[in-house]
């Protein structure tokens, strides 16, 4: 199912590490986008802790 707030994000890896990474999603029991997703909440909740939340606006990269 498809949401209207997705968004694609492309990535270029090198083979080795893509066929590295897709071992661990496979142990994980993820797919390689459920995975990513994960890790990027993960370094986000980790930012935000140190940090403080973050605000998102007009301006925000």
């Amino acid at each position: 199912m498809k949401y209207e707030n997705e968004k694609h994000f492309g990535l270029r890896v090198d083979a080795e590490t893509l066929l590295k990474f897709r071992y661990v999603c496979a142990y994980e029991g993820r797919s390689a986008n459920s995975q990513i997703i994960q890790l990027m909440r993960r370094a986000i909740a980790d930012y935000e802790k140190e940090h403080g939340k973050i605000e998102l606006t007009d301006q925000t990269p």
